[in-house]
């Protein structure tokens, strides 16, 4: 109770230090009303990504498997502002090696997208996670992604949008399966 009561004056002091009354009515919740969002905002940093991937399935499966267009939504580090876009997350088990329930990849991408992130750290993320995790024969992470920080301050670009990729194993090392990959993407 103390410590939320805390986090609410904060936010309350922020307010005004923007130049607004907080004590008008409109802005009278707002405090508790950030509080509980930060909590579902940043709730990935009570999460463990181990955890979310430790139950795992058999299979001799020897193919890509790919979770596409999985909507993302993180924030800047540098400035505490968004950005959104999508996510594609794909592995190849190897022979008789463990795979997930298709959630788990988007679960997985919702732990560490729930921090203060930069994109390029948030792809690497993922992509070192289901390397250590389920040890397959490769991994492909992408994500695009249009930042607020670029578009509503700074160099005011909206519509552009930023492009990172992890690649590991046969997506690395192999062109044809990463060609492979890239073009079950644009399916």
């Amino acid at each position: 109770e103390d410590a939320n009561h805390d986090k609410e004056q904060t936010v309350q002091r922020q307010l005004q230090q923007i130049g607004e009354n907080s004590n008008r009515e409109g802005l009278l919740d707002t405090p508790g009303r950030v509080v509980r969002s930060y909590e579902k905002l940043y709730g990935g940093y009570k999460q463990n990504p181990s955890d979310v991937l430790k139950t795992t399935f058999s299979s001799c499966y020897d193919e890509v498997i790919l979770l596409r267009n999985v909507p993302l939504f993180s924030s800047c580090e540098h400035h505490l502002l968004p950005f959104i876009g999508k996510c594609h997350i794909a592995y190849i088990p190897g022979k008789c090696g463990k795979v997930v329930g298709i959630s788990k990849l988007a679960r997985l991408m919702e732990v560490y997208s729930r921090r203060l992130q930069i994109q390029e750290q948030l792809t690497i993320q993922i992509g070192e996670a289901l390397v250590s995790n389920l040890k397959p024969k490769a991994v492909g992470v992408i994500i695009e992604a249009q930042h607020l920080c670029m578009s509503a301050r700074g160099v005011e670009k909206p519509g552009s949008s930023m492009v990172t990729s992890f690649m590991y194993g046969v997506f690395k090392n192999k062109p044809a399966s990463r060609f492979e990959l890239l073009n079950l993407i644009k399916l």
